[in-house]
C-alpha cells in the first residue's frame, strides 16, 4: 500500500498538478489585484461607484433590498475582467514561450518528405474536371 502510494505520488502528472495549483493560487492573487485595485477604481471614476450592486434593487423594506440585478451585473462585470486579464497573462506567457522554445521541432524524415513530394505534385498535375465516368 505504502509503495503503490509513492508510485502515485511520484507520477509525473500528480506532481505538474500540484505544482499547477500551486501557481494558480498564486496568480490568482495577482489577477485580483489587478482588477480589485487597478481595473475597479478606474470604474469608479466613471460610473462614481466601484460595483453595481445599487442597480436595479427590488423588495425594498426597511432598508435593505432582498435583491439586486446590480449585484449580479457586478459578478459578471468580475468575471469578464479577470478573464480578460487572464487572458493576457496567458498571452504574453505564449509569447514568451515562443521566443525560447526548450526543443527544437523534429525534422522530418528523407522518405517522408519525397513521399509529401510526390503527393504534392500529383495533385497539382490532376485534371481539375475529375475523372470521366
Amino acid at each position: 500500500m505504502i509503495q503503490e502510494f509513492r508510485e502515485f505520488v511520484n507520477r509525473g502528472n500528480f506532481v505538474d498538478l500540484a505544482v499547477g495549483f500551486v501557481m494558480g493560487v498564486a496568480v490568482t492573487g495577482v489577477v485580483n489585484a489587478i482588477v480589485e485595485r487597478l481595473i475597479m477604481p478606474l470604474i469608479a471614476l466613471v460610473f462614481g461607484q466601484p460595483d453595481f450592486d445599487s442597480v436595479g434593487q427590488f423588495a425594498c423594506e426597511g432598508g435593505q433590498c432582498a435583491g439586486s440585478v446590480g449585484a449580479v451585473l457586478t459578478a459578471l462585470v468580475n468575471f469578464l475582467l479577470i478573464a480578460i486579464v487572464l487572458f493576457f497573462i496567458v498571452k504574453g506567457y505564449n509569447r514568451l514561450q515562443r521566443q525560447h522554445p526548450d526543443e527544437p521541432e523534429p525534422e522530418a524524415d528523407p522518405e517522408q518528405v519525397v513521399l509529401l513530394r510526390e503527393i504534392r505534385d500529383a495533385l497539382a498535375h490532376r485534371d481539375p474536371a475529375g475523372p470521366q465516368v
